[in-house]
C-alpha cells in the first residue's frame, strides 16, 4: 500500500495573544504538530509555549506599510512552501485567525480529505467571516470552542481563499489569490475567519498605534461593517445559500481580478449549522 505524504500548514504571527494557541491546537490535531510551520515576526515577541511542539522560526521584524508588508509576507511564505514540496502532498498557507474546516457530513478527517489526488493545483474553502453579534452574543471564552459561542457569519469573497496548494505556487498579498492561476472552490471545505469573533479584542487591535502607523486604519474601518451586517440582516439558511454562494463566486469576477471571486451584493449573513459547533 502506498504511503500517503503528509499535509503541512504555514502561518506568520505578530503581537497576538488570542489566536496562536488555538491555531496550533487545531491544526496540530488534524495535520500533526510536526507539520506546522510558524514564523514569529519580531525578536521582541514572546514565543508561545504551544509553539515548542511545532516548527517555529523567530525572525527580525521589518516596519512596512500594510500593503507592502502583506506582499512581502505572501512572497516569503510562498518561497518557504515551495521548499516543502515534494515532501508534502499539500501545503496550506493561512493567517493565524483562519481555520480550514472539512464539513463533518463528509465523515472523513481533514488530512485524509486533503491527501486525495486532485486535478486542481489549489483548493479554496468557502469563506465564512465570523463575528460577535452585537445584540445577541457576549465576550468569547478562548478556552471553549469558538463556534459553540458564535452563531452567525457573513459568506465572504475575501475569505474564499486558495489556501491549499498541491504544487509550488506563488500566493498574492493576503493569500487572496495565486499569481497566474485560477481557483477552485471545494464543495466540502470552509475557511472560518475569526478576526472579529470578539468585539473587545478586535476593538483593541484597531487602536494599536503600531498598526495605525503602518496604514491599517482603512482596513479596520472596512472590517467593522461585519458587525453592522450581523445586526441588521436576517440570517439565511446555510444549506440553501452555501451552494448558491459557491456558484456565484466561481462565475463572477471583477475585470481586474480574474482569479479572485467578486463580492456578493445581496444579503449574505447565515446562521452557522450546529454540526460545526465543536470543531474549533
Amino acid at each position: 500500500m502506498k504511503t500517503q505524504k503528509p499535509v503541512a500548514v504555514i502561518s506568520m504571527v505578530r503581537n497576538d495573544s488570542f489566536f496562536t494557541e488555538k491555531w496550533i491546537s487545531y491544526y496540530g490535531k488534524h495535520l500533526g504538530f510536526e507539520h506546522l510551520y510558524l514564523f514569529i515576526d519580531g525578536m521582541d515577541q514572546k514565543v508561545p509555549e504551544a509553539a515548542l511542539k511545532i516548527n517555529y522560526f523567530q525572525i527580525p521584524h521589518k516596519e512596512e506599510r500594510r500593503a507592502q508588508g502583506d506582499r512581502n509576507r505572501a512572497r516569503k511564505i510562498s518561497e518557504f512552501a515551495q521548499q516543502l514540496f515534494p515532501e508534502y502532498h499539500a501545503v496550506l498557507a493561512v493567517d493565524i485567525d483562519e481555520f480550514l474546516v472539512l464539513d463533518p457530513n463528509v465523515g472523513a478527517s481533514l488530512k485524509t480529505y486533503l491527501q486525495q489526488e486532485s486535478k486542481a493545483t489549489s483548493l479554496s474553502g468557502l469563506g465564512l467571516d465570523v463575528g460577535q453579534h452585537p445584540n445577541l452574543e457576549v465576550k468569547i471564552d478562548p478556552k471553549k470552542p469558538f463556534l459553540s459561542q458564535r452563531s452567525f457569519a457573513q459568506v465572504s469573497d475575501r475569505y474564499t481563499k486558495p489556501s491549499v496548494s498541491f504544487k509550488p505556487l506563488n500566493w498574492g498579498a493576503g493569500f487572496h489569490r495565486i499569481k497566474g492561476e485560477n481557483f477552485k472552490i471545494d464543495a466540502n471545505l470552509y475557511l472560518f475567519h475569526f478576526g472579529l469573533i470578539d468585539y473587545q479584542t478586535s476593538h483593541q487591535k484597531a487602536g494599536d498605534s503600531e498598526l495605525l502607523k503602518m496604514g491599517w486604519k482603512a482596513h479596520f474601518d472596512r472590517r467593522r461593517n461585519l458587525y453592522e451586517a450581523l445586526k441588521t440582516q436576517n440570517p439565511l439558511e446555510a444549506s440553501t445559500f452555501f451552494p448558491l454562494a459557491r456558484n456565484y463566486f466561481t462565475k463572477n469576477r471583477k475585470w481586474y481580478a480574474w482569479n479572485k471571486p467578486a463580492p456578493i451584493r445581496t444579503a449574505n449573513v447565515i446562521k452557522i449549522p450546529k454540526r460545526f459547533q465543536t470543531l474549533i
